[in-house]
């Protein structure tokens, strides 16, 4: 079987490198293009000056977001802004796993309400499959993939949905700088973030809806931005019905590849994650309180975004769920 092409279009951001990473170490996915309209026409050097050196998998000159997308390929990550990526028609061939938000939602009112635009193409919505395997069923040929904080917070909820009051979640969610993108904001100068912590759009992100879509009754999510470069930590705190909810927890992930439930007493770490596709989930009872507390640890960058998305093609394909991705290491 010939290797799926593979083309990244927007391979400048956060994202789109971190997806050509895993794309250059992937034993059965071949680069075939890759789009930057802010690089187009100059060498892969220009991205990152490692590419193309010491005899590693050659990256090629790279050409425009429309080149790449018209280019054919077998598999196409697109790691566009949210509204850049809604105007883009999608090829007409090949697997799309689209790592913005622009196709998470299946209700267009709520890209006015949440994104600040008005969806291009409200009626094709319904064709994309939400790409979060360990929850869903991932159906080609259209993908899109999970938010970072989304991810977190439905590894550590959905398997709960059923056995927990639905009005006494609430999140307290924490992300590395990383989480903003790579376009320059006066909210992530260093000035702002390092040696701070801050809530943002607090009661408004976009995340929120894609939360309550799978989960199915909206939850009160407060997110803040840390002093790292990556990773990511959702703190859930929910009222059981009367289920045991680590037992749920653990029955879920029982066969999982990329996510743990941590025994009794252990708590997800940011370290422990951070350049990896996995997460830790951890559960903890509340001896003041009748609350559980559930904890998901993840990079966003890696199991919130691109890790996830080689991860949604390798089901595609029948391949290794892990190939190409970051498993944990034991790193100071």
């Amino acid at each position: 079987m010939q290797m799926p092409y593979v083309t990244i279009v927007g391979a400048a951001g956060y994202t789109g490198q971190e997806t050509l990473d895993r794309v250059l170490h992937h034993p059965e996915l071949e680069l075939y293009a890759v789009g930057s309209d802010s690089l187009a026409g100059q060498d892969a050097s220009a991205l990152d000056p490692r590419l193309n050196r010491n005899g590693g998998r050659r990256v090629p000159r790279l050409i425009t977001n429309a080149a790449a997308l018209a280019s054919g390929a077998d598999v196409t990550f697109v790691c566009l802004p949210h509204e850049a990526a809604a105007a883009y028609e999608p090829p007409s061939r090949g697997i799309v796993v689209d790592l913005s938000g622009a196709h998470r939602l299946t209700d267009p009112a709520q890209y006015d309400a949440w994104y600040g635009f008005t969806h291009p193409r409200p009626s094709e919505l319904g064709r994309w499959s939400y790409g979060l395997p360990e929850l869903c069923e991932v159906e080609g040929p259209l993908v899109a993939n999970p938010g970072c904080y989304a991810t977190a917070t439905l590894l550590a909820l959905a398997p709960l949905k059923d056995a927990v009051e639905p009005g006494s979640v609430v999140v307290d969610a924490m992300s590395g700088m990383t989480g903003a993108g790579r376009s320059l904001k006066a909210s992530s100068h260093a000035g702002s973030v390092l040696e701070n912590v801050s809530p943002y759009r607090v009661g408004a992100h976009q995340h929120v809806p894609e939360i309550a879509q799978l989960l199915g009754f909206p939850v009160s999510f407060t997110p803040h931005l840390l002093p790292v470069r990556r990773g990511l930590l959702a703190t859930c705190n929910v009222r059981s019905t009367g289920a045991d909810l680590r037992e749920l927890l653990e029955e879920r992930y029982a066969e999982s590849a990329l996510v743990s439930v941590l025994p009794e007493g252990v708590a997800p770490d940011l370290a422990r994650v951070q350049h990896t596709d996995t997460a830790e989930i951890g559960v903890f009872a509340d001896r003041h309180t009748d609350r559980t507390i559930v904890i998901c640890a993840l990079d966003n960058l890696g199991k919130g975004a691109a890790g996830q998305a080689v991860q949604n093609v390798n089901l595609l394909y029948g391949l290794r769920e892990t190939a190409g991705l970051r498993h944990a290491s034991v790193l100071v």
